[in-house]
């Protein structure tokens, strides 16, 4: 056999081993997507997205509603919210968030506005410093289904003992080719952040 004929199978090996862990990883994100954990924690945590001069995007206030429902129903005593803000903006993520759940019913004593971070990295390592701070170490995170994969695996390296409930509406979830393109965004941000422990976010807290 030839040196370009072996060449030719190494590339073709290396081709569907690629391929192969990108189907692993694109799987695991669609099953953890499908997961709704709602165990007792210390605190429901929502991931900060884009707001509009302290009024949440579509996006956002889609995870503040779900987070909303899951402390009606006693999952936490607390909710903390995440996220800092753009130059020039007004308001914080976190901010903008605290006074989207105090107007729909969560006591304001009863959220924790963590105003740092600009992706999901940074918001959930300022989330760990807060919560070890407090005492606190489990943890519902609330995004959006195909962000749970990787929101979850930052905290656990975070410390924090984390399951997920992601939000079932919202633009994230509204067609199947947008499930497509964010499973796709996330298999590979979830590997680039297995690589290089470093978020792989496009802008604030972006997903």
């Amino acid at each position: 056999m030839t040196l370009f004929r072996w060449a030719a199978r190494a590339v073709a090996a290396l081709l569907v081993l690629v391929l192969l862990v990108l189907l692993f990883v694109a799987t695991r994100i669609w099953w953890v997507a499908r997961q709704d954990d709602r165990r007792a924690s210390d605190a429901i945590v929502v991931l900060g997205a884009a707001q509009f001069d302290g009024r949440p995007s579509s996006v956002f206030t889609a995870r503040l509603d779900h987070a909303a429902q899951l402390w009606g129903d006693d999952v936490a005593p607390r909710v903390i919210t995440v996220g800092g803000n753009r130059a020039g903006d007004r308001f914080t993520e976190a901010a903008a968030g605290k006074d989207w759940l105090a107007d729909h019913g969560v006591p304001a004593d009863r959220v924790v506005a963590v105003e740092k971070g600009t992706d999901t990295l940074s918001s959930m390592r300022a989330v760990s410093e807060r919560m070890q701070e407090e005492g606190w170490s489990t943890a519902v995170i609330v995004t959006d289904p195909w962000h749970s994969l990787r929101t979850r695996s930052i905290a656990r390296s975070e410390d924090i003992d984390a399951v997920t409930s992601p939000t079932r509406q919202g633009p994230a979830v509204r067609t199947r080719g947008t499930e497509i393109r964010y499973i796709a965004r996330e298999t590979l941000a979830y590997l680039y952040f297995l690589a290089f422990r470093r978020s792989a976010d496009a802008g604030p807290n972006a997903v």
